[in-house]
């Protein structure tokens, strides 16, 4: 067992952190244990994230990639509640990974000694908060994913790993979400290998030009999905 042992955090069956831990496993990269929120909005924001990728590739569920491995798998009501927290004191990992959860609390961030680390579908610090491969098109931001340690504040702490996506004239917006996520997937993998090194960097970042984003409403939706048919995005490849 590697000396260096990390907890998987996610929302229950979440394709963002489907799609991140076959990608930890397949690097060899196997968590200590699953803890998974069962609740209201682990089921909302699953939803959500199958339709903003609608027509792609979802990872296998978490059933199916646990299968024949040898891996606690623990469902907890809530993540910033008690029991949550209980059990990762118990646990005591050195590192929390972040594969789709709500906002995590001081109190349970505090945990892991080496804290916790989240990858984020959009540029940091340019595109913090949701939806941000649509902000990305609306304010015409690159579109990419950024994986960074979680401090108290939202999408604010130090990052460790950035990548622009090449995007192309006629790329939809469900494939931008499905890009993003596929990319967040790689950078957790990167830096969870460097952290394991003892090689991983931390950057502080800088501040943004634009404010923490909410989830879009149809009026911004409505002008995203017309820049991508009228090809007006100003950060294509092509």
């Amino acid at each position: 067992m590697p000396s260096k042992q990390f907890v998987f955090m996610v929302l229950e069956e979440h394709p963002y952190g489907r799609e991140m831990l076959m990608q930890l496993m397949e690097a060899e990269h196997y968590p200590m244990a699953i803890i998974e929120e069962a609740s209201d909005i682990a089921e909302e924001e699953k939803g959500k994230f199958l339709e903003r990728i609608m027509g792609h590739r979802v990872a296998p569920t978490f059933t199916e990639l646990l299968e024949g491995k040898d891996i606690p798998r623990y469902k907890v009501p809530h993540h910033n509640k008690k029991t949550c927290r209980l059990l990762l004191q118990e646990l005591n990992p050195d590192l929390g990974v972040l594969g789709g959860t709500r906002i995590i609390r001081d109190r349970i961030l505090r945990i892991p000694q080496d804290g916790m680390l989240n990858s984020h579908p959009g540029l940091l610090p340019e595109v913090r908060g949701s939806a941000s491969p649509a902000w990305s098109v609306y304010y015409d931001i690159p579109i990419g994913s950024t994986c960074h340690f979680i401090d108290p504040g939202i999408d604010t702490g130090d990052i460790v790993g950035k990548r622009e996506i090449s995007i192309h004239k006629g790329d939809t917006y469900e494939k931008m979400c499905w890009l993003t996520l596929v990319e967040a997937g790689a950078l957790m993998t990167e830096a969870v290998s460097s952290w394991r090194n003892g090689e991983l960097e931390r950057t502080p970042q800088g501040e943004s030009d634009h404010p923490t984003f909410r989830v879009p409403s149809d009026e911004i939706m409505k002008i995203v999905y017309q820049k991508l048919r009228d090809h007006t995005y100003k950060h294509y490849v092509d």
